[in-house]
């Protein structure tokens, strides 16, 4: 559940450019919706996927990877990587807006 949670907003993320250089600035705008939501639920739980915790209640182990179906290296950087891509989509939004 958590990867496929992770894949849908990894996905977004990755789509918003794609959907902003093919001229449509309207679905890259809902894309950014959905990982704002996302965002929200992160910053309400702490920075941390809600799901990590349902996971921790099954296993001791607490690898960056030890909820979710990805390298460790990934894990460990996802919120540096994504959030940096993100931050990226939402000037390329702002410039589209504006001219």
């Amino acid at each position: 559940m958590h990867t496929l949670a992770w894949a849908i907003f990894a996905g977004a993320i990755l789509a918003i450019p794609v959907a902003v250089v093919a001229g449509h600035a309207g679905v890259a705008a809902w894309l950014s919706l959905l990982v704002w939501a996302e965002v929200a639920v992160l910053v309400a739980n702490g920075i941390r996927c809600p799901l990590t915790a349902i996971a921790a209640r099954f296993t001791d182990d607490r690898r960056a990877n030890f909820d979710i179906f990805l390298p460790e290296w990934l894990a460990r950087e996802n919120k540096r990587i994504f959030g940096i891509l993100f931050a990226i989509d939402q000037l390329l939004l702002m410039w589209t807006a504006v001219r």
